[in-house]
């Protein structure tokens, strides 16, 4: 059974930087892609940034320029695959609390809907 667990959150000055990491554990095969989504309470869960197997990256509007998603080399056949986002230049309206996912699935295309979640973890940046 796949398991994912976010780290690195916590509170930062506005223009700061943090780094989270996820750790996910479980796999059978090298997932599809990995990626981060954020949500704020009363708002729904957003993409933030992807990356897929192949190594290529995506990256939501507002995060572009200031966010660095990657993972480490793994063997094809490892269980264990880390993701990490680095973020800079952080702004109080990056506060939320933020998911790490997998696709382990193949569903015609990767990063496309992920199947796997973390519990996440929150970042508060202020003013």
């Amino acid at each position: 059974q796949i398991h994912l667990m976010e780290s690195g959150g916590g509170s930062v000055q506005a223009g700061g930087s943090l780094t989270l990491s996820c750790e996910g554990t479980g796999y059978s095969i090298t997932p599809y892609c990995m990626g981060w989504f954020r949500q704020v309470p009363g708002r729904e869960r957003e993409g933030v940034a992807a990356l897929s197997a192949e190594g290529k990256s995506t990256y939501a509007d507002f995060v572009k320029g200031r966010f660095t998603i990657s993972k480490p080399v793994a063997s094809v056949m490892s269980a264990n695959h880390t993701l990490y986002l680095h973020m800079t230049n952080l702004t109080p309206e990056d506060s939320a609390t933020y998911y790490c996912g997998s696709q382990s699935s193949w569903t015609g295309s990767p990063c496309n809907r992920l199947d796997a979640w973390g519990q996440g973890t929150s970042i508060t940046v202020s003013s």
